[in-house]
């Protein structure tokens, strides 16, 4: 009997230390915020140059705030769907403005998502470094293959987790065929 009640000591220690990666979603949000920040700056930069932008400089500061977009998505993402799988149900009142993915987003479709919008970050950076060959100094041929490297190995990555994942599903049940 004292060992069983042991057991559920650690057993109760263990699933409540969950609760532990709460600040961390919580700093995350705090990076959201400083993202937020940042944006607005850009925003306002970018603003301030358009009546002399050139056509590639428009090109560039808009895929420079497609870019911190799709950084803060990925930051949401991590966000709701980490607490939502590791920590606790999220419950909204009336549940209306909650997103479709949340309940549906499990650690293989968050692994995914993740490497997604990575590998979509990634090829932003290369298609800015592309857009700035023209500019002297700014992209050099070693740094250009860097990126594209990178980018290569993002995307190799992206395929192995969604290989992966593929390969560790159950087999589906085979459909009986329809009648003509």
């Amino acid at each position: 009997m004292p060992m069983h009640r042991i057991e559920r000591v650690i057993e109760t220690i263990l699933f409540q230390s969950r609760w532990l990666l709460a600040p961390f979603y919580l700093g995350l949000v705090f990076c959201l915020v400083l993202l937020m920040i940042h944006f607005g700056r850009e925003l306002f930069a970018f603003v301030l140059k358009i009546p002399t932008a050139k056509e590639a400089d428009m090109i560039l500061g808009t895929l420079g705030l497609i870019d911190l977009a799709f950084t803060g998505n990925l930051v949401v993402i991590v966000v709701f769907s980490g607490y939502e799988n590791f920590v606790s149900k999220i419950e909204v009142e009336g549940g209306r403005d909650r997103p479709d993915w949340m309940a549906k987003v499990d650690f293989g479709g968050l692994k995914q998502k993740l490497m997604t919008s990575i590998v979509a970050i990634s090829a932003i950076q290369v298609l800015k470094a592309f857009m700035n060959l023209d500019q002297a100094g700014e992209v050099s041929n070693t740094k250009l293959a860097w990126l594209v490297g990178i980018h290569v190995l993002f995307l190799g990555s992206l395929l192995v987790v969604v290989l992966a994942d593929r390969w560790s599903e159950p087999p589906s049940a085979e459909k009986p065929a329809q009648p003509s």
